[in-house]
């Protein structure tokens, strides 16, 4: 269990402290409600742009990396679809600097044509290596535009091609930060060594006089259901084949969410699981094969990927997953199968509430989604799930309409 507190500031910055005297430490986790999904389509990337573009210096900060690693702090941070997440550690002693610091850039980022061109050319190097010319590094920009259509999910946090960042202007990104980058849009949460009383003390100093920023209204286009299968085949100068394949499936939010994450866990969830067990070490059809969610906040993926064995053909790649699908459809999970997938949840929720930084992380997100409590329910949803539930959900979004299949040939098999 999890305890909080909670108070929002007239600015609309919401706040949660955790306190937890065990440690010497006070995480501080600002989370921003702004991720890819809520760029144009031919202004993308800039969600994480903005996530290099923080670290550049404030108005009164030049640099926020040194007085932070002065006063025995580390940080960092992420972007996803959904949001942009900064986080910190610290010496409760020293906390008030991370105040300092997260509140300066919160209210006046220093942007300058030096910062933006050294962030820009950051950014555009990290999509050249991790994307372009990186192995494998390009599925999910054949991927996602497979699977989506219409929404923002479509491309990749990194942005949909090099040039929106290469030529993005001072003025297009000092609008997304005015836009986004506000208390009315944010949370933070404070979770280690602190009480109460001086988490609000502290508050009030550094971030009530920000000006709150409206909140951002937002009109994301709906995914329409899909209805035929849709399929995609590329050759890469890469070492092995590899088979992927992406179904629709429910939003974060979903009474079905818990049950579709658990439904991969059962496929992929280790040495004992089904797809390893007998597509990997039993029929050796795959020297590798997994199974994941997105778990975005809108209707997102499940994902089956892997790399086929030596002499297996694609067609009996797909043949072996579909296989195992059916069988999932068709059969309710046994017992104890479902009792064990649920124990491996419940067991890394517990080791999870060991760091501060991983409640902090979570809280924020949670409260993020206007249901902070729903940190101490997790596994409450994990463990109601019935094997019914998942056939149903299996039998759902398991359809031949519902793919994306990804064939992804390696460069030296195609004349075989």
């Amino acid at each position: 269990m999890i305890g909080y507190k909670n108070f929002t500031l007239k600015n609309g910055l919401k706040v949660i402290v955790h306190t937890d005297k065990s440690t010497p430490i006070v995480a501080m986790n600002i989370l921003y409600k702004v991720g890819s999904r809520d760029e144009e389509p031919d202004k993308t990337g800039f969600a994480h742009l903005f996530e290099h573009l923080m670290f550049g210096g404030s108005a009164h900060i030049p640099t926020y990396d040194t007085p932070l690693e002065k006063a025995g702090g580390e940080n960092n941070a992420f972007t996803n679809s959904d949001i942009t997440n900064y986080y910190l550690t610290i010496p409760k002693e020293n906390l008030e600097t991370a105040f300092w610091l997260e509140s300066d850039r919160m209210l006046n980022l220093a942007f300058t044509e030096k910062s933006l061109e050294v962030q820009r050319q950051v950014v555009v190097e990290e999509f050249k290596q991790n994307y372009l010319n990186q192995p494998y590094g390009d599925v999910w920009m054949l991927l996602k535009p497979l699977a989506y259509q219409v929404h923002p999910y479509q491309w990749n946090t990194i942005g949909k091609e090099v040039s929106h960042i290469e030529n993005a202007s001072m003025e297009d990104v000092k609008g997304f930060y005015r836009k986004y980058y506000k208390p009315a849009n944010a949370v933070m949460v404070l979770a280690g060594n602190i009480e109460l009383d001086n988490a609000k003390k502290l508050t009030e100093k550094w971030f009530a006089d920000i000006p709150s920023g409206e909140t951002p209204t937002r009109n994301i286009p709906i995914e329409p259901p899909q209805k035929e299968a849709r399929r995609l085949e590329v050759v890469r100068n890469v070492p092995k084949n590899a088979l992927y394949l992406a179904f629709h499936m429910c939003d974060r939010l979903s009474t079905d969410y818990y049950a579709t994450d658990l439904l991969s866990d059962i496929l992929s969830g280790g040495a004992s699981s089904r797809l390893y067990r007998k597509l990997v070490k039993e029929q050796a059809v795959f020297n590798e094969l997994d199974a994941y969610i997105t778990g975005d906040l809108d209707a997102g993926l499940f994902l089956i990927s892997g790399k086929p064995a030596e002499n297996v053909s694609f067609e009996q790649a797909e043949e072996a997953i579909w296989k195992e699908l059916d069988e999932f459809k068709n059969t309710l999970v046994p017992d104890l199968e479902l009792e064990k997938v649920k124990n491996k949840v419940e067991s890394a929720s517990i080791f999870g509430e060991v760091s501060v930084l991983n409640k902090a992380m979570s809280l924020a997100f949670f409260e993020s989604i206007g249901q902070a409590d729903q940190i101490n329910e997790e596994v409450k949803h994990y463990r109601a799930i019935t094997a019914a539930q998942l056939q149903r959900i299996a039998q759902q979004i398991f359809t031949p309409e519902n793919s994306n299949t990804l064939i992804y040939k390696a460069k030296q098999t195609t004349d075989d």
